[in-house]
Parts: structure tokens; sequence; C-alpha cells
């Protein structure tokens, strides 16, 4: 769920181990958030009824202006959604997210665009842009991308360069070690103590508010309906937009799915559960990678053991070459190398390397890990992910909970190792530093809508795990779920199928053609000779 991943952009992070996104089709796998299914929402939080809803559209106005220079030129037009950062305070101060309009390809393109709900939270929208467009989102219709609130781009920007920093040192630091949480919590009370100093209104940037921006913008456009299509967190938000601002929406299609009513820290162990035991299990299921690695969840226990008792140190450059950089693996290494979601280590290569960790080469781990020493400073809005974790994930459960999913999803692992929330480490001790209210009364509230909804997702993922796209659906009467083989984190811009799908679903959201899926075949193991 956090952040970077997705097919070719490695952005996400987690807590002491979050990389920049590479500009390069790979990374596509990760973005996204760090849930958590195995606990459900507490009771109270279920039960509570939304707030009353805010103007969305008051104090909004669309501004034309430049596209921002980033290394793909946007090929549209470009401007500023202008809005109250907080709308429930008078006077509130306004800010401004950038928006951009990219046309269809089609000469006779359909009224109803599709506008785009990035991942993260905290992640780069306008840098999606060229995924979505290869995805093919803009064939028959405009495709909108606005930044989200304190996003790249968007002024303010709630980037932290003091955690990118910090996450740059981290490889070289145990994972889970006391010291190494402290340095997180330092560097994010920094950020903290520097945004608020800077006029940010820290508790304003969260998913309601997130969703209203949307709202506005809709209005502010003068579009009558549209299509939201998000991925990740940016599902959290769509389906927040859909209950809270329903009107204008004429079908939303969500992939790589976070349930607003379920996320919160300890579900992350479920989805990390589900998303490595479908890569050991496509293994097993061929005779060639079962023959060469078998017994993959033994192996897996055995390193994670081994390693969280004797870590390994090493210098190694990193993947694209470069000076070499010291790396720290341990147990809780291992285990968010396998949740990033191919960002690092591709899913194809898991059992090989496991295998090699296993014999006593550690080197393709160990590269994997030196990515996050070169993180693209300021690029991701951690101000934005922490707002949102700390007010609406973390909030209901405690570190015993995330203990004891953790236990339940991995008999057998270190405490050490399971105390933490893949992707999110030391987040509750980060979140007393961050310091912004509870929010789940208002947020942990499931969906319910007959508006046609598409829902994908992919087995190989570990952040937001595929049995989840299905659970969504239960509250929505006219989704269609297709789960997708092979595939992490971001499914339509790594499998030209769910491309094909989504385009499917946008011109006949009742009946999209998903005859394709059956065909989908994970892509071979790599197979040591």
């Amino acid at each position: 769920m956090f952040g970077p991943a997705g097919p070719t952009r490695a952005r996400h992070r987690c807590a002491p181990r979050r990389v920049a996104r590479p500009r390069t089709a790979a990374a596509l796998a990760t973005a996204g958030l760090a849930l958590l299914g195995a606990i459900a929402p507490t009771p109270t939080s279920a039960a509570s009824p939304p707030a009353p809803e805010s103007p969305s559209g008051a104090g909004a106005r669309f501004v034309p202006g430049p596209c921002p220079d980033v290394p793909d030129p946007i090929p549209g037009r470009c401007g500023f959604l202008e809005v109250p950062e907080n709308r429930a305070r008078h006077g509130s101060r306004t800010i401004r997210l950038t928006v951009a309009i990219i046309p269809a390809e089609s000469a006779s393109p359909a009224p109803d665009p599709v506008v785009f709900m990035e991942g993260g939270p905290g992640g780069d929208a306008i840098g999606a842009i060229p995924f979505l467009i290869a995805s093919g989102v803009n064939a028959d219709r405009d495709l909108i991308v606005m930044t989200q609130r304190g996003g790249l781009h968007s002024q303010p920007n709630l980037a932290c360069p003091e955690i990118d920093r910090f996450n740059a040192t981290a490889v070289g630091l145990p994972y889970d070690a006391p010291s190494t949480g402290a340095g997180l919590v330092r560097a994010a009370k920094e950020c903290r103590d520097r945004l608020t100093a800077e006029g940010a209104d820290l508790p304003s940037y969260n998913t309601t508010e997130n969703a209203a921006d949307f709202a506005a913008l809709r209005k502010a456009l003068g579009i009558r309906k549209w299509n939201v299509y998000g991925y990740s967190y940016g599902t959290d938000l769509g389906l927040t937009y859909l209950r809270r601002h329903p009107q204008g929406i004429r079908s939303l299609a969500i992939d790589s799915v976070v349930p607003p009513q379920i996320v919160s820290l300890p579900w992350a162990w479920d989805s990390a559960q589900e998303g490595i035991n479908a890569i050991f299990a496509a293994c097993e299921a061929r005779p060639a990678c079962n023959a060469r690695y078998p017994h993959l969840s033994r192996t897996l226990t055995e390193q994670v053991r081994r390693l969280e008792a004797n870590p390994l140190t090493l210098t190694v450059p990193p993947p694209g070459g470069g000076t070499p950089v010291k790396v720290v693996l341990d147990g809780g290494t291992l285990v968010n190398l396998l949740v990033a979601n191919g960002q690092l280590v591709p899913s194809a290569d898991v059992p090989a390397a496991l295998h090699e960790l296993a014999g006593g080469n550690p080197e393709r781990l160990a590269r994997a890990q030196a990515a996050g020493a070169t993180p693209a400073i300021g690029e991701f809005a951690h101000g934005l992910t922490h707002s949102v974790a700390c007010a609406e994930w973390a909030p209901g459960f405690t570190e015993r909970d995330v203990l004891e999913a953790g236990r339940r999803a991995f008999p057998g692992w270190p405490d050490s190792v399971l105390a933490h929330a893949p992707q999110l480490p030391f987040e509750y001790d980060l979140c007393r530093a961050w310091n912004v209210p509870d929010r789940t009364a208002v947020q942990r509230v499931a969906t319910r809508s007959k508006v046609p909804t598409l829902i994908v997702s992919g087995t190989f993922d570990a952040k937001t795990g595929a049995s989840w796209g299905p659970f969504t659906g239960r509250t929505l009467p006219r989704s269609t779920a297709v789960v997708v083989p092979g595939i992490t984190h971001w499914v339509v811009p790594q499998e030209p199928c769910a491309a094909s799908v989504l385009r499917s679903f946008l011109k006949r959201p009742t009946s999209p053609d998903t005859g394709c899926v059956a065909g989908v075949v994970p892509k071979p193991f790599t197979i040591i000779p």
C-alpha cells in the first residue's frame, strides 16, 4: 500500500526501508500501502456513520497554468485546483493542486473522462501518467490526473527530505533495532516541526479532504459524469470518494485494493502472507521450479530466523552499478524485500534468491537492499503518508495487535520481526511524534453503492492481498472482481490483459470483457543451473 511501487516506478517506502522509485517499467509492482487484513476494525469504528459532508466545492476554482517540468513531458494541458486547506475552518489558507488533462487518443472520444487517484499515500501522480497512457487508459476518453494535497507538484508539498536522508543510511542499519527506530522517529519529528512551522495544518491532510478535492475538481471543470480509477491508497480514496460524493460518478475502477473499513497496521501481515505464499505455491506447481527449490516456506522461515540471530553486513554496488555501499541483511530486511512486490526483487527471482541465500550467497538480496541508498530526495510526500496512516490506520489497534497478527501469519518467525508492520516499522512510535487526531470514526467505514465497479487484484501482491478485492465487492452489488495470476502491486500497467479489462469496463461498466484473465500465466521462475 505504501508508496512508490508500481510498474516502473519504484516508489514506495516503508519506514526505514523506503526506496525511491526508479523510472523504469520494472518497479510497477510496489506502489501502494502496507495494509493488514487479519484483524477486523474495531466495532465502534465500523458502526460509526460518516460525518456530515462539507461543501466540497466551496472556495474551489480551477486556474489554467503551465505543466510541471518532468522527464516525460505531459501531452496535454495543465492548471491548478485551488481549495481551502481546512474546509471546516473559516478563513483557512488556500492550497494548490496540479491538474493535468491528457486528451483521448480517439478522434471521437466519449464525453465522460477518467480521473486517476494515485497510491501511497504520498505518491507522485504526475509520474504515473506515462504508465496510464501506455495502458490505454486514455484510449477513448480524456484522462485527468491531479496531485493529491501535499503531494509532489502541489503547494504545499509535504515531502520530508529528512526521512529520505535517513532511509538512505538505514540500508546499513539493523531493520528493527531500537536505535534504527529512534533515528526514523527523529527524522519524522524534524520534518513535522518544519512543515508545521511553514504553516501546514497536518490534520487536514486526510482521505476525507482528499476526496472532497476530487469532488471539487469535477465541479470546477464543469464535468457532468466521469469515471474514477485508483490503485493502492488510491482505492481507499476512491471508495471514500464514492461513499461521500457519489454524484457524477459513472463508474469506479480500483486496482490493488485497500478497503477503508479494514485497513490498519496489523492488516499488513495478512497481505504479506497471502502474496508471499502465492509465489511459493506457483513455484510448487511447476515441476522444474519445485524440483530446484523445494520447501520454500520452510526455507524462508529458516533464513528469517538465521539472519535475525546473525545479521550479515556486506558492501555491494547498487543494482544499477556505482559506488558500493554498506548494507545489513537481517530477518526484517529480508521480509521487507519480499513485501516490496517486485520493486527490489522480481517475483520470478524470489525462489532463486532464497535458494542462494540458504546456500551462503546473499549477493542478489544485498544488491537489492543497496538500491535504497540512493532515494529520490523530496519525491515522495511522507508528510501525507503519516498524516493518513497515523489518523486512519494506526488508531484502534496496538503494538501487541501487530505482533499477534504477525504470529498468525508466520508462526515460528522471531517476535523482533513480527512486531513491525511490513512497510511501516516503528509506525506507532512515529505517530506519537506526528500527533494527528484519530479519524477512524469517519473513515473506517465500508462503501455501499450500486455504481458499477471494477475490482482488480494480483495474486502475487504482498502489500494488498488479492482476497481483499472480492471482499470489498461484497457491499458493491454491481461490481466485477478479477484476480490476475502472477502479478504484484498495481496490476493494470504490468499485465496487458488487465489493461484490456479496464478499457472494456470503461466502455461497458456493467458487462466488461474479462475473458482474457483465464489465459494469464505467471512468468517463468528463474532457475539457477
